[in-house]
């Protein structure tokens, strides 16, 4: 069917209180950068309940781009009429518009939103209905209907749709704050920085290269990886930190079995440095519960223990299928394959301890003086920025 507005809905952040102006006025701003190439086609009018987008030109507008907007929940390629009065003339609209539907089954749904409106919801259903039975071969089918017309009647017009397009829910991006991600080039780390900017949390990576054992084919990888991230937050921060000095000095001194564990706590260290450094409240990464030998209970608490920081693990609870299957849907799954290992893949033990102890990993430290490694290394960062 014909439509020249595109009604947006904000889904869970319907739920907010008093800061929720804040949250919408954010989103709105997210819409504008997202259809940058189509400012001279639209004007928006943003309100407590939804935004709309008034389009002056379907033929050069594309809408797609809104279906990758965080915190849009949903939105319909709606035709707005204006000065409706009778119900007569409002069925004429319709029973157009619903010929320029497939299917052999239809349902009329309205909600009289004005209630100055002259008539009620159920006898604008009937009437539209009656119109459209004695004017095509549709049949009603109220369960499960090929063509869903529905209408809102307003203060400022009637909203006739039939299509109703998914958003990816959430906040908008930037909105609930900022992160430290800590990418490695998997399948996990790109699907916890997408669950994150889904929340409205802006993503700054870090990276951990240890050259020559790692190939430079993995940092572009990463670069491709956060150029499909980019569709969700448009400018993406990539710190590249030098690790091969503490990485060598680890498997050096480490007992049998520690080395991943020391490895990870000198990275959350590295981590909470660049964060405090860039201002950056908390650290995140794509560990996900007994998926690896670091990722057990006893691990996670061992290496935490360096760090004050909040640490978060949006993929802590999910399934390696599910996160597999998530990856496919942002398109990083491919990317993520590709044949090139990481620092954490490379120098992986044999037998790495599932449940380490926290004296034994302060005693292989005291070994030597790390610090100054990690000071170098935090002023020898390498900066990259990913963006549209």
């Amino acid at each position: 069917m014909d439509y020249n507005t595109i009604i947006v809905r904000f889904g869970e952040m319907s739920t907010k209180g008093k800061n929720r102006k804040d949250f919408i006025n954010k989103l709105a701003r997210v819409i504008k950068k997202s259809l940058t190439n189509y400012e001279e086609y639209y004007s928006m009018d943003v309100r407590h309940d939804h935004i709309y987008l008034n389009i002056t030109d379907t033929s050069n507008f594309n809408y797609n781009s809104l279906k990758e907007v965080a915190g849009l929940h949903s939105f319909s390629l709606a035709l707005k009429v204006t000065d409706i009065y009778e119900l007569d003339e409002l069925c004429d609209i319709c029973l157009e518009q619903i010929k320029k539907e497939e299917g052999k089954t239809f349902k009329i749904a309205a909600r009289r939103i004005d209630k100055s409106f002259p008539y009620i919801s159920d006898e604008i259903n009937r009437a539209i209905a009656t119109k459209v039975l004695k004017n095509t071969d549709l049949k009603v089918d109220v369960h499960n209907p090929d063509i869903l017309m529905s209408l809102e009647i307003r203060v400022d017009g009637i909203y006739i749709f039939t299509q109703t397009i998914n958003g990816i829910g959430g906040y908008p991006s930037g909105s609930t704050g900022r992160c430290l991600m800590m990418l490695s080039g998997g399948i996990d780390s790109p699907v916890a920085a997408y669950l994150m900017m889904k929340r409205g949390i802006e993503v700054t990576c870090i990276h951990f290269a240890s050259p020559p054992y790692t190939n430079s084919g993995v940092i572009l990888k990463l670069e491709d990886l956060l150029s499909k991230l980019n569709l969700y937050q448009e400018k993406i921060n990539l710190y590249i930190v030098p690790f091969t000095k503490i990485q060598e000095k680890i498997y050096e001194i480490s007992f049998e079995g520690y080395p991943i564990t020391i490895m990870r706590r000198m990275m959350y260290r590295l981590a909470e440095k660049l964060a405090n450094k860039l201002h950056i409240p908390a650290i995140g990464n794509g560990e996900s519960i007994g998926q690896v030998a670091s990722q057990t209970v006893e691990s996670l608490n061992v290496i935490n223990e360096v760090t004050n920081m909040p640490i978060l693990r949006p993929l802590c609870a999910m399934d390696k299928l599910d996160i597999i299957e998530l990856s496919k849907k942002i398109d990083c799954y491919d990317i993520s394959i590709r044949p090139f290992e990481d620092c954490c893949t490379i120098f992986a033990p044999v037998k790495p301890k599932t449940k380490p102890k926290l004296k034994e990993c302060k005693i292989i430290e005291s070994k030597f003086d790390f610090e100054p490694l990690l000071e170098e290394a935090i002023e020898n960062v390498e900066l990259k920025v990913i963006k549209l």
